[in-house]
């Protein structure tokens, strides 16, 4: 199989709260379905995510406010988790951090090779956002 995309789908609780929430992450509305509506997608450039009003997949917010760390749990969250790669986290922590969005773990160097934060969305998915630290090399030596 050769894939030529490839959409995650999201399991919400309330899709236009869900915008809204993507909105305030950065990523725009695209598309919604039904009506009321029921499904519909987010997009930053040309990456999309699909959602979708009480279906097709899991969700719930666990208990613990961290995904790592020593008083983290990466399993408590029933949500979808996701990689997304940007060019710069620490600007993605603060705008995260002014718009109120909950961060379940802050910028850090991981040692997989990426700087990494995790942002967690209402319905419990989690967005791991980071850059790699070969990239964060290059931009300081420039």
């Amino acid at each position: 199989m050769l894939a030529k995309g490839l959409t995650p789908i999201l399991n919400v609780s309330n899709i236009e709260e869900s915008f809204a929430w993507f909105e305030k992450l950065g990523w725009k509305k695209a598309w919604d379905w039904g009506e009321p509506p029921d499904f519909g997608g987010v997009c930053s450039g040309k990456y999309q995510i699909f959602l979708c009003l009480n279906g097709q997949g899991g969700r719930g917010k666990g208990d613990v406010k961290n995904t790592f760390g020593p008083d983290g749990d990466e399993s408590a969250d029933k949500g979808a988790w996701m990689c997304i790669l940007v060019d710069d986290v620490d600007a993605v922590y603060r705008h995260c951090l002014a718009e109120g969005l909950e961060i379940a773990w802050p910028p850090a160097d991981m040692p997989w090779g990426l700087r990494e934060m995790h942002v967690r969305h209402p319905d419990g998915h989690v967005f791991r956002i980071g850059h790699g630290l070969e990239e964060e090399e290059e931009h300081s030596q420039s």
